[in-house]
């Protein structure tokens, strides 16, 4: 017997798989990058949890299916944010759903808790995520299994319900006494894990498809840098450290010119193609305002093929009417 597992490298998902695995049944984690889960690479922290269980890791990138079928027209709408959960988990079932085949797997399994999450993991909503599935019958929550309806794994047998879970609401003092018992090291203290449910990305994500397209290669311009939004329309995107530098250089995106100082030390910034001369002038005056330079000198700027020469502007708080 196998199961497919939606893993996010968090502890519920870590514990629901180890209740399946403890059953005898082989479990596949598969982590579904839509490209929103998080600024830094998880994958050895996700192969760390995975090996403490008993797990095999698969990697899932739905990246463009999920900018095209989920993130701007959500069936049950957002949370908060610009988070579409109940349509995201749905989404991510149904294509592991598509995977079962493949794997020669009978179901699924994922880490949700009853009432754990006002919006998502509510009774009626995971009934939502059962229905967007397409795979209705074969899905169970290890974690909450006995406060849910049965589902077609329990009743023919191929897992024993009374060895799963009751689980319910927001307390983790039940899995963390889990964690205990089972010996499971280096896992991630609770958190959402999705950017979409924090304000200042949103914010970033709202501003960006209000005056562009999303493609695949813009996910990654949001994470990192400062954001401004110059006054004829041009993005500008300022490195904030060396870190952000080395992500903001390696971006695919064919929107932006990368630009930095020519003659000091300074950050990594991206700025639209198509900024309009006095967008170019601007940003030129804030680039170098962000770099290590004097007051009234002259630098220069290069962008991709041409540059631009100017002094810095007098203060950064002359600049913060343009953040994002």
């Amino acid at each position: 017997m196998r199961a497919l597992a939606l893993f996010s490298g968090g502890l519920d998902s870590t514990l629901a798989m180890k209740l399946v695995v403890d059953q005898g049944i082989e479990v596949i984690a598969v982590n579904v990058n839509t490209g929103f889960g998080s600024t830094k690479d998880r994958l050895e922290h996700m192969q760390s949890m995975c090996d403490q269980i008993g797990a095999k890791l698969e990697i899932l990138d739905l990246r463009e299916e999920y900018l095209d079928e989920v993130l701007f027209d959500p069936k049950y709408g957002y949370g908060k944010t610009f988070n579409p959960c109940i349509d995201c988990h749905g989404f991510m079932f149904r294509y592991t759903g598509k995977l079962l085949e493949k794997y020669d797997a009978s179901f699924m399994i994922s880490g949700e808790v009853v009432g754990q999450r006002p919006m998502s993991q509510n009774k009626e909503a995971m009934g939502n995520v059962v229905r967007l599935s397409e795979h209705d019958d074969l899905i169970v929550r290890p974690l909450s299994a006995k406060v849910l309806p049965i589902t077609k794994p329990e009743r023919e047998g191929w897992i024993n319900r009374d060895k799963l879970m009751d689980i319910t609401g927001r307390s983790r003092a039940r899995q963390l006494q889990m964690v205990k018992d089972i010996g499971l090291e280096n896992f991630e203290p609770p958190a959402g894990g999705c950017l979409l449910t924090e304000i200042n990305f949103s914010k970033r994500l709202e501003d960006f498809v209000k005056n562009d397209k999303m493609e695949i290669d813009d996910i990654d311009t949001l994470k990192f840098g400062r954001h401004l939004r110059l006054p004829d329309g041009a993005k500008l995107i300022v490195g904030r450290h060396q870190e952000d530098n080395n992500k903001l250089k390696e971006t695919k995106s064919k929107k932006y010119d990368k630009a930095r100082i020519l003659d000091a030390s300074g950050p990594l910034c991206l700025l639209q193609k198509d900024a309009s001369e006095s967008d170019k002038q601007l940003a030129t005056k804030i680039i170098i305002t962000y770099g290590r330079t004097e007051l009234d000198k002259e630098y220069e700027v290069t962008y991709g093929s041409y540059s631009l020469k100017d002094t810095r502007m007098e203060d950064k708080a002359s600049i913060a009417k343009y953040l994002i």
